[in-house]
């Protein structure tokens, strides 16, 4: 007996690992002890870029005035390759992506800090070169929690979803049944450990 239910077809509003890139931004060392979240900031950073690396959406990162504001915090840096240090708030001259049109990945996950500056101000302008902006808001903060909360609103009235770092990488991973899945659930158990 053949199946004649209609194939799959996944919805174009969830990420993709084949279509998305992640970008981390500005996670500095002297910066990081002015954000009141910054332990859970970090930790959902670093578990994004290892789901990325057991997925394989590029990991991007970014370095603002690090000779003033020091570098990448050593535990995230690790997992980094090179990191462009920027004058500008936002990223996306230093990434040099260009539009949708003339990139292999139209869907960016950003995360880092701070979120009503420098990840607001690259959403925006990822935005506005035709690319879909998901923001974890549990791996972005601010020094205050009303501009983090100001941050998120004014990026998702822009056009970005905010999502979670778990959603993040569970709509990456897609599906249950691959070796994959295993490595993906042991980093979130990691993460919730370092939580409790």
């Amino acid at each position: 007996m053949s199946d004649s239910s209609p194939p799959y077809v996944r919805s174009v509003d969830l990420m993709s690992r084949d279509d998305s890139r992640l970008l981390i931004v500005d996670m500095q060392e002297k910066l990081l002890p002015l954000i009141g979240s910054s332990p859970h900031v970090i930790q959902n950073c670093i578990s994004l870029v290892k789901a990325a690396r057991v997925l394989g959406p590029p990991v991007f990162a970014t370095e603002q005035y690090p000779r003033g504001l020091g570098g990448t915090v050593a535990e995230l840096n690790e997992l980094l390759d090179d990191v462009p240090d920027k004058f500008r708030f936002s990223c996306a001259e230093v990434l040099d992506w260009g539009t949708v049109s003339t990139c292999e990945h139209r869907q960016v996950v950003v995360a880092g800090i701070e979120a009503h500056v420098c990840v607001l101000q690259t959403t925006f302008d990822l935005l506005a070169a035709g690319f879909q902006v998901f923001v974890p808001a549990d791996a972005v903060g601010s020094r205050s929690k009303l501009d983090w909360q100001i941050g998120l609103d004014r990026m998702a009235g822009a056009g970005a979803v905010i999502t979670t770092t778990e959603s993040v990488m569970f709509e990456w991973c897609e599906r249950s049944d691959t070796p994959e899945f295993k490595q993906i659930s042991q980093i979130v158990k990691e993460r919730q450990i370092l939580e409790v």
